[in-house]
This record gives structure tokens, sequence and C-alpha cells, in this order.
């Protein structure tokens, strides 16, 4: 069984010598990206951070269980070394790195600099070099000496107190190698490990071997001759066929051993003890892991409890420097008073629910003002006072309060028959208006990112909790979280300020969550029995398809298994091959479909089948099961998980239901309308988004497609394509409005090339046609992003901004995904307003005109409601005026509106 880096009883330092632990940059980046994949791990500007990941893993797995005292990691420079210039195919053959690999160095290094972590790079040599150098001098000043690598030739640096760490899986298990290791693997010791490399050869490296001659034979010559000099020396000696190869190749073998030989004795800058490892730049690290994207909390938890500096620190403070937290924990009667004397200050409020585990009650409350006062309690313990003051500090509009999430409390407090306003602040909608990009608005990151702050209880001077151990570590806990949303809150709005979007927060975001949380709290009515009978329905088309495509095959496979998928595809039935992949060639969508193209077996097709109603039995399924005790499912919706301000929904997620298939529709009939009201409505806006660019570019040709009133792709295509209106055919309008939506997406020659079935070269002439005619959108495409370019954002009419960092980048990868979205941002971005400000506006319409219909729910740009008995055709005014006005563009606002007895029915 290999001896495991994990094995902590192995790692002791024998004598009490410092621990230098040395990591081979770029070899354990290539493994970390070979062993996740890229897919899996990229932000959303399209960069891959698999290996950046991967890296970070296991430094901090290494890190924990090793405890060095000092520590380095070398990365190489180019591929231009000392070596390259002895022999110019040195690594010669090596493949051309790949794109997805490319600029994941370089954060690392960025990750490494957060950390305090000391790194070398020396023009002309390898990585190898410095670690042995350094390994060398360690050794010679009394220090034991740890080398995590993925290169063999490290093996000739192990002795009695240097051991390396080699990667045997991925980079998850590191199996150690000692001298007695070296030796169990090769029969040799590590110093005989760079003649037995030179006779061995290596084709990672491009060293040509000896013909004939393996790994046993030249352990076997070392053995029997004592040392490479000494085989050189008699080299007639060796017989047999072997033995003449190696005298044919013998002036290569030599080469071999100067190459394979480390360098023992470089000219650095720092010493061995400049290496000991120092506290980390917590707030850095926290950037960096967010602007990737990596919000795995495990990762954060591991790489930050290996911060040499968080032994030794005082505790992480819990509230702002010289403001101590005064927390009380009240009981019955207790309340009231607290609220008498610090209720008419800006509160932070921080709550535990219960909501997912479907009670929504509220379970705790804590509260807490800038003074430094913090009050803790269990609503099921308030008394009436108590809670008639509470209530009545909710509901008013003029006593301030700071929420994380305001909506999520909005939500459970109703269950309490508790309303809230007089929301000044919500630092979850803050942080995302500030830094859109980002995935992750826990409270715990953004407190450290932004106060430098640690959620966690303050240690009395006796290790007891600062408010007692009776009290316990949930109360205190929670008014933490309370200070820390208040003083976020303080940050934030200088922030916001900064960013030009106090405005958007006051005037869109804050009245939005309000509205969406009686939306969720609303749901809409569900026809169980119809979709029960939908997931019947997709279930017999999911095995109707599975029979059709062991048919097809001649056998019985998992149609689930790409693998397998993959042998009956390629191998069995011989289709042409599509895309290679690390584990062969890709089933994708996108592949069957181009498979189905090429090939008369309906294997493919049947595949697309199966996919698409196996997605649609598992949509429904999640439908049904979130019908709630009272007929109804009740959505959440989320408004800071797009970058563009649009919103989305989860739980279930009711914006991937197809809605211009067959079976969405069906589906769509499966939400209906509920007692007590006699129709659902819904209203959307046509095309918006293209009138947002026909705005925001001025195009005066497109903006008169517009306003003739006549369809918009067919008056379009006519101008492009220099034919009648009469004239233009379905062929001519599909290709118009791809190219139209498309470019409002950032789409490119080949993108368009791609979605019409065409070549690139005639996409392009598409494109250059169209912009011949509508030279505005083009001005106006390159004017977004130069601009964006220049200031590092885009923004909506509104203000909103993107933040594209990306757009200056040397990867083209990032800097073309970077420059879609800058095209897209202010355009999506802006409809995505336009369609906020309309839902507010309806919804205050309706209350002054004193109509019981109801919003329930905003999918893209539709708004679906609820219509009280009588009430359709005053709705459907209000609703057309308020939603057409919602903001006046060069291309006007249309509002299509529909009613019926289901989602479906009141389609337009």
């Amino acid at each position: 069984m290999a001896e495991t880096a994990s094995k902590k009883t192995e790692k002791t330092s024998s004598g009490g010598r410092p621990r230098l632990m040395l990591m081979d940059g770029h070899s354990l980046a290539y493994r970390a990206f070979f062993a996740l994949p890229a897919e899996n791990f990229t932000t959303a500007t399209g960069q891959p951070t698999n290996a950046i990941y991967g890296f970070a893993s296991m430094l901090a797995n290494t890190l924990r269980d090793e405890e060095p005292t000092h520590f380095a990691v070398a990365f190489d420079v180019s591929r231009k070394t000392w070596r390259s210039e002895e022999f110019t195919d040195y690594k010669a053959n090596r493949s051309k790195t790949p794109d997805e690999f490319k600029g994941q160095v370089e954060l690392i290094c960025e990750l490494l600099d957060a950390m305090h972590a000391e790194r070398f790079a020396v023009e002309g040599f390898e990585a190898d070099d410095v670690i042995a150098t350094l390994a060398t001098r360690a050794e010679a000043e009394g220090f034991e000496v740890l080398i995590v690598t993925g290169d063999r030739d490290s093996f000739q640096l192990v002795s009695e107190h240097t051991t390396v760490l080699y990667p045997t899986k991925g980079v998850s298990e590191l199996t150690r190698f000692t001298p007695d290791k070296v030796f169990e693997k090769y029969g040799l010791t590590p110093a005989q490990y760079p003649d037995f490399a030179a006779l061995r050869g290596d084709p990672s490296d491009n060293l040509p071997g000896i013909p004939g001659v393996g790994e046993k034979t030249a352990a076997k010559w070392i053995n029997q001759f004592g040392s490479f000099a000494e085989l050189v020396e008699r080299v007639e000696e060796v017989k047999g066929k072997a033995g003449q190869n190696l005298r044919d190749h013998l002036e290569a073998v030599k080469l071999n051993r100067r190459l394979t030989e480390l360098e023992r004795h470089m000219e650095l800058t720092r010493a061995v003890t400049d290496l000991e490892r120092a506290a980390y730049d917590r707030k850095a690290v926290a950037m960096v892991l967010d602007t990737l994207e990596i919000r795995n909390p495990s990762l954060r938890e591991r790489l930050l409890a290996v911060d040499p500096g968080a032994d030794e620190a005082e505790p992480a403070p819990v509230v702002a420097e010289g403001v101590p937290l005064d927390g009380a924990v009240l009981g019955a009667g207790e309340l009231k008073p607290w609220l008498d004397q610090h209720g008419n200050a800006v509160l932070g409020v921080a709550t535990v629910d219960t909501w997912s585990l479907g009670t929504g009650a509220v379970a705790e409350v804590a509260l807490a003002a800038a003074a430094g006062a913090a009050a803790w309690f269990d609503p099921a313990q308030l008394d009436e006072a108590d809670e008639n003051a509470f209530a009545q500090w909710l509901a008013d509009p003029d006593k301030p309060k700071v929420f994380h999430n305001a909506k999520g409390a909005m939500r459970v407090f109703a269950e309490h028959g508790w309303s809230i306003a007089g929301v000044s602040m919500d630092t979850a909608l803050a942080a995302y208006l500030v830094k859109p990009g980002r995935r992750s608005f826990d409270l715990d990151a953004l407190s450290l990112e932004y106060l430098h702050r640690e959620l966690a209880p303050a240690a009395a001077a006796d290790g007891q909790l600062a408010f007692g151990a009776d009290e316990g570590a949930e109360a205190e806990a929670l008014m933490v979280q309370a200070r820390a949303v208040l003083d976020l809150g303080e940050a934030f709005g200088d922030r916001l300020e900064e960013v030009g979007a106090a405005d958007l927060l006051r005037d869109m975001e804050l009245p939005t969550s309000t509205l969406l949380a009686r939306m969720e709290r609303h749901g809409i009515a569900a026809d169980r029995t119809h979709l029960e009978a939908m997931e019947q329905l997709f279930a017999g088309a999911v095995q109707q398809a599975i029979k059709e495509a062991h048919a097809a095959a001649g056998h019985e496979f998992n149609l689930g298994s790409p693998k397998q998928l993959q042998e009956v595809l390629f191998g069995e039935l011989a289709l042409p091959k599509t895309k290679r992949t690390k584990t062969g060639y890709t089933t994708d969508a996108d592949a069957l479909a181009w498979l189905a193209t090429q090939t008369d077996n309906e294997l493919p097709v049947i595949m697309l089948r199966h996919r698409e109603q196996a997605k649609l039995r598992v949509t429904v399924e999640g439908l049904i099961k979130s019908i709630a005790a009272d007929g109804r499912i009740h959505t959440t919706f989320n408004q800071t998980v797009a970058a563009t301000g649009r919103l989305s929904s989860t739980d279930p997620n009711l914006q991937n239901i197809p809605v211009r298939t067959d079976e969405g529709r069906a589906i769509r009939r499966g939400f209906v309308v509920g007692d007590g009201f006699e129709s659902l409505m819904t209203a959307d806006y046509s095309q918006i988004e293209l009138r947002v660019m026909a705005h925001l570019s001025e195009d005066a040709g497109l903006i008169e497609a517009f306003t003739s009133g006549e369809d918009l792709h067919t008056t379009v295509a006519s101008q492009v394509f220099s034919v009648e209106r009469s004239a233009v055919d379905a062929e001519m309008r599909r290709k118009i409005k791809a190219m139209s939506y498309g470019l409002a997406y950032g789409l490119s020659a080949f993108g368009l090339s791609q979605q019409l079935n065409i070549d690139a070269g005639e996409a392009r002439v598409l494109m250059d046609t169209y912009f011949e005619r509508f030279g505005g959108v083009r001005d106006y495409l390159r004017r977004a992003v130069d601009e964006a370019r220049a200031t590092g954002y885009t923004a909506t009419l509104f203000g909103r901004r993107r933040y594209l960092p990306d757009l200056n980048s040397d990867n083209r990868q990032r800097r073309e995904a970077a420059e879609r979205m800058a095209l897209n941002a202010p355009i999506q971005g802006t409809a995505a307003d336009i369609v906020k400000i309309a839902m507010l506006n309806v919804d205050r319409a309706l209350t002054e005109a004193n109509l019981k219909s109801r919003i329930l729910l905003q999918v893209h740009d539709e708004i679906v409601l609820e219509i009280a008995p009588g009430e359709r055709e005053p709705t459907e005014a209000l609703v057309r005026h308020e939603m057409a006005n919602a903001v006046h563009l060069r291309a006007p606002l249309d509002v299509s509106v529909g009613s019926g007895n289901d989602w479906e029915s009141a389609a337009h």
C-alpha cells in the first residue's frame, strides 16, 4: 500500500528541525487542470478556474497535513532554459498549452501573494532547479525539506532529511518518496536516479531512450556498475544487442545525463530563512476567491485554517474598533423597553427562520444599534406588549432598518402577521449593485471583505462566551450578525454613492424586493391532477425512447452513461467522430444534433428525444413536489443571481418551462386560477430588447421599422435583402430574426453561422449587409465595447453597472467573452430594469384603484396576474397603460395581454 502524505506520524520533524516545503507550481497546476473538468469551474466571464481550484485545494490540504514553518513555490518562466540551449529538441514534443489553462498560473500567483507565500521564477532555469538549490541549502542549514512536485527528476534530491511528495491520483493523493521508497520503487538510491533516468530516457522531456532498454535493464546496469560514469568507462563490457544499442546511443545518453541533473547552486535573491511563513492578507485572499467565483465554503475554511497568523492574532473583532457589543438575551416583557430605548436609531436586523423546513416560523431575531447595544429574542416567547411593540416598529416607515436579504425576512415575518416598512438598506442587494458579477452574497464573506471581520462570537478572557455560557452561542452569534449587517449598511451607503447606484437601490431594488415577497407568499394555484398526468406522459415517452434506442443499437445499454453511448455511437455503429474530449468523443446535445445531420442512423435523434422527455419529466416532477398545502406553488425569486439585473426563480424554477413547444404549453396548463379569482392574465413586452437596442443606437432605420407598425423582421429583411416586403420569404425573415436578436447578445459571425447552419463567410456577408443598412447599430456596438474598455464597466439607462475587467485581458478567450457581455449587458440590463419598473407601477396602480387583482409571477419579460371577479377590463386597461409608459423609448414599448383560466390559455 502506498505511503500517503496524510499520515501525520510520518511527517514529524526529527530533532525539532524547521520544516521547509517547496512546491513546483506549474507542474501541480497542470495536474490540477487535468484532474478537474474545466466546464465545471468557469466564471461568468468565461475564465476557467479548475487548475486554480485544484491547486488551492491541494495547497490547503498539504499545508494542513505537513505544517511547514517555511514555504515557497517555484514556477517555470518559459520553455527557453539552459537545457533547451544545450539540446534544442528538449521538451519540443510537448503539445500546445490548452487555452483553458492559459492565465490560470498568473491567477494562482495572485492567490499566493495574498497568502504572503514566497514564490520564485528565474529566467533560463526550471522550477526544479530552483527547488534543488533551495533544498540543498536548507538541508545544509538544518532544515527538514518537503518537495511537492509531479516531476520524477526530483527523486534525486531525496535524502534522510528531504522527502518528495509525488501526486499519484490527480492532486488529491500524494505518495511520500523517502530513500527507502525510492529504493522500493526503482531498486536504486536517490543519488543513482539521474543515472537511471538518463538510460531510460524521458518521453515527456523528449529525451531519447535506448532501443530495447527499459527501466529494468537501466536499473540493472546502474547496480552492476555502481554509477553512470563507471558504466560509460566500462561500456564495452555490456554484452548482447542491448549493449551494442547502448554504445550506438552513448552520446545521446551522456547528454541525457547532463540534462537530468538538477542545478543545485543557482544564485537566488532570497535566503532559506527568508521563506518563513507569514500571516495572510485575509481580505485579499477572500477577494481573489470572490473574483474567481470560488464559493466552496470548505475550501475557504481550509485555506484560512492554515493561515500562520490565525493562532497568534487576537480574536477577530466582532464590532468596529472601540465599540463594544453590549448584548442582551431578552425574555418576556423585555423587548418593548429595549425598543423604547433604542428603536428610534437605525437598527441592524438578523433572523434565523425555519422556512426551509416548511413551517415558515421565525425561530430567532437579533437587533443591533450603532451605539453597541444588541438584543436577541425568540418570537414565540414574546408577551402581548412585546409583540405589539415589535410589530409596530417593523411596520413603521419612519423607523430605519437594515437587513441582509430583506425579502426573506418579509416572507417569514408575514407568517406572524407582521409587515416590514422603513428598510433603508439591504446589504445583499447593495453588495450586488456594487459588484454584480460575484456569485455569492453570504453575510460572512461580505463582512470579511468589507469590514475585515469574521463573524464569530467574541471570547472572554476566561474562554467563555462574552455574554456567559448560559445564554448560548446561538444568541451571541446572531447578535454579531445583526451588528455586521448594520455596519455593512453604513459601508455600502458610501460604496453605492461612488458607483452611482444609490437611487437604484432605493427606487428600484428595495421596492421590487417588497413586491416579490408578496408574490412569493401568494404563489400560483396548480392543478395536481393535470401535472401528474403530464409526468406519466413524459415518463412513458422516456421509456419508449429507451426501447427505441436499444433497438437502434441492437442491444441494451445505459443511455445515461456517456462511456457506453460513446462505445455504441463511435465504436459499434462507427458514426462520424465528434469533438474529442478527455474521456472520448462528446455526446452533448449539439454533437447529437450534428450527428443527426451526418448519418441516416436514427439513434442520435432518439437520444435527443430521450433527453428532452427526461428533462420535461424531471421538471414536472419538481413542480408536483413543490405544491404546498394551500394547493399553490410558491417559487422564490432571486434579485442577485443574474449580473444584468434580470430576475431568476428557484424552488421551483419557473423560467425553464419551454414556452414555444407543445410540451411546454401543456405544462403551463397546470398553472390555474385560484379560488376566489376568475382568471389569470399575462402581459409581456414585444421585442423589448430590440427596442432597447434601437433606442440606445439611435439608428433611424431601425426606429422607423418599429414605428411603422409593420412586422419588424419582415421590414428589416426587406431592407437588408433589398426586396419588397411582399417578397420576403420565411427563410429571409428567419435569418434576420436570428441576426437581430444575436446582435443584442454579442453574437459573432461564427455563432450566427452555427445558429443558421450556414458557413461563416455567408454569415459575415449577412452581418456586413445588415450593418450597411443599419449603421447606427454597428456604431453603437463598437462604441459600447470601446467605452466599456475605457471605463471598465457598462451601464443601463438607469445606471446599473456591469464591471468587465477582462476587456483588457491578455487572454483572448476571456477578452472576447467580456466583449460579448459588453454588448449584451446594457441592452438586457435595461430591459430587465424596465420590467421591474413596470411591475412596480402596475402594483401601485392596482392599489390606488382599490382593485383586488394581484401580480403572481414575473418570468423573463412577462407578468402573470390573478384577476378578481369583475376586474378583468379595468385591470387590463391599467396593465397596458402602466407597462407601455414604464419608460419612453425612441422605439415605443408594445404590450401584449391575454386572459384565461390557466397560464397557457391566458397567452396572447
